[in-house]
């Protein structure tokens, strides 16, 4: 089951909150003595993921939940370091669980000892997933995520955004498990930023994107994201605001990907790192700082100069 983005964190009666977690979307089940994990795309996770397998005898047979695999690093939720998991296998995959282990954070219950559940009410499978928790003493790989219908813990938990929580989930208390639908709804937490314009795709007459970079303490122009296509208009007012690359930029001779997780690299055109514009920022970071999601156009700041902008290793 899905979620629709909505513009703000607000409980409605007759609906529960839960966390949104930076991590992977999975689907796990025990059957007959075997576990299968995975993606919301369908891919098999196991072999990535020995810790799910090894606990999953901790679990009812004939049982299938719906969850998020997380890691932790230094106190905050590391998508990096679940991302390094995906091609490793065997004893690469045993290793990386000892040392980075991943757990299961539980949200939905689709099946409980060979009854399907997607047919009762959120209320009704919440219940039944707190009491398999608490009835099977559950630890970990597995977490249960915590729910609430109080308004005011939502809004202590939007104050979580420093450990990688990306927002809130809302789930209607009274409604079904419906595969494929967009039934939910999804708050996601976001800021206002500004960074440097330092190279562009698309022509240079109208940008299509925007590479972003702040300078790190030693002086370095740091890169920290791109942005979503630009308007049309913008994109022609920003060309109007750049000035081509002298000799020496700080990124001659860099690639960038063409988005997170992929090989595939941009054609760019480097810029003079002159220009400040203002974008609004998810939560979610790499293990170097560098904003995961890409970053959406607010406006240009040519009333800033860099060294207005935040440095790199302190994100404002």
């Amino acid at each position: 089951m899905l979620a629709a983005s909505v513009p703000d964190p607000v409980l409605l009666p007759g609906w529960a909150g839960e966390p949104k977690w930076d991590g992977w979307r999975a689907l796990v089940s025990v059957e007959a003595g075997r576990t299968v994990l995975r993606s919301r795309q369908g891919t098999d996770l196991l072999a990535s993921f020995p810790e799910i397998e090894t606990g999953s005898g901790q679990l009812p047979d004939a049982t299938a939940l719906d969850g998020e695999l997380i890691v932790w690093e230094s106190g905050r939720l590391a998508f990096q370091r679940l991302q390094g998991r995906l091609q490793r296998r065997g004893a690469g995959a045993a290793r990386l669980a000892a040392e980075w282990p991943a757990h299961f954070v539980a949200f939905d219950l689709l099946r409980l000892e060979g009854t399907d559940t997607t047919r009762w009410p959120y209320r009704r499978r919440r219940a039944a997933l707190e009491d398999l928790f608490t009835e099977r003493t559950l630890t970990a790989p597995w977490a249960l995520c915590p729910s609430t219908t109080d308004g005011d813990t939502i809004g202590e938990w939007l104050t979580w955004s420093a450990v990688g929580l990306e927002g809130i989930v809302f789930k209607r208390l009274d409604s079904r498990y419906e595969p494929s639908a967009r039934g939910w709804r999804k708050y996601k937490v976001r800021e206002t930023q500004e960074a440097i314009v330092g190279a562009v795709t698309g022509p240079s007459t109208g940008p299509r994107t925007l590479l972003l970079g702040r300078y790190d303490q030693g002086g370095r122009l740091r890169y920290t994201g791109r942005t979503t296509t630009l308007p049309q208009a913008a994109g022609r007012a920003v060309a109007g605001m750049l000035a081509p690359a002298a000799v020496g930029h700080p990124w001659t001779g860099w690639t960038f990907s063409a988005g997170w997780g992929t090989r595939e690299t941009l054609t760019v055109t480097l810029v003079q790192p002159e220009l400040v514009v203002e974008v609004g920022v998810d939560v979610a970071r790499d293990s170097a700082g560098r904003w995961r999601h890409p970053a959406r156009w607010y406006r240009p700041r040519p009333d800033l100069s860099p060294d207005d902008t935040a440095r790199f290793d302190n994100p404002a």
